[in-house]
C-alpha cells in the first residue's frame, strides 16, 4: 500500500494504531545501526534508507540508493534488505542467523514480512542494516549494473 505521506513522521500517523506501534520499534533498531552516509527519507510511498544523490547520483533511476525500506502493506508489515539480495554471503548469514532466532522467516528477494512485531527478530533486523557501509554498498550496486 504506497503512501502520499511527505515525512516519516506522518507515514506513521497515517497507520493504524496497531500497524504504528509496531513498526516504530522496527525504525529505532534501523536507525539506531543504520552506518553514517544512508539518509531516512520517504521514497516509493514507503520509509526508505538509501544513499542521498549528493553522495551518489549514477542510478539506474535517478533516485537515491535504496540499501532498506520500512512499509505497511495491506496483509502485512515488511522491511526490505536490499543490502542481503543479491548477496550469497549475506543471504546465507541472514538466514542462518533468522533461523536461529526461532522465528518464522517469510522472505521474498528482499522483503521480510511480519505480521506482529513480535514474530520479526528485530535486532537481527539492526545487525543487517549495521553491516554494509555505504561505500561497500555502492560497490555491490555497480557489480550489479556490469553486463
Amino acid at each position: 500500500m504506497r503512501s502520499d505521506a511527505k515525512t516519516v513522521e506522518e507515514y506513521l500517523r497515517l497507520l493504524p494504531p496497531e500497524r504504528e506501534k509496531a513498526l516504530r520499534p522496527v525504525r529505532m533498531v534501523i536507525l539506531a545501526n543504520l552506518p553514517m552516509g544512508y539518509k531516512e527519507i520517504m521514497q516509493y510511498g514507503m520509509i526508505g534508507y538509501a544513499i542521498p544523490l549528493d553522495r551518489y547520483a549514477t542510478t539506474y533511476n535517478g533516485q537515491p540508493l535504496a540499501m532498506a525500506a520500512l512499509s505497511s502493506q495491506k496483509n502485512y508489515m515488511v522491511v526490505y534488505l536490499m543490502n542481503v539480495y543479491g548477496d550469497k554471503e549475506m543471504e546465507a548469514w541472514f538466514h542462518n542467523r533468522y533461523k536461529a532466532s526461532g522465528k518464522k522467516l517469510d522472505m521474498g528477494k528482499s522483503c521480510v514480512r511480519f505480521k506482529r512485531l513480535e514474530d520479526l527478530p528485530v535486532d537481527l533486523i539492526g545487525e543487517a542494516i549495521g553491516r554494509t557501509s555505504v561505500e561497500e554498498f555502492i560497490e555491490k550496486y555497480e557489480k550489479s549494473r556490469v553486463r
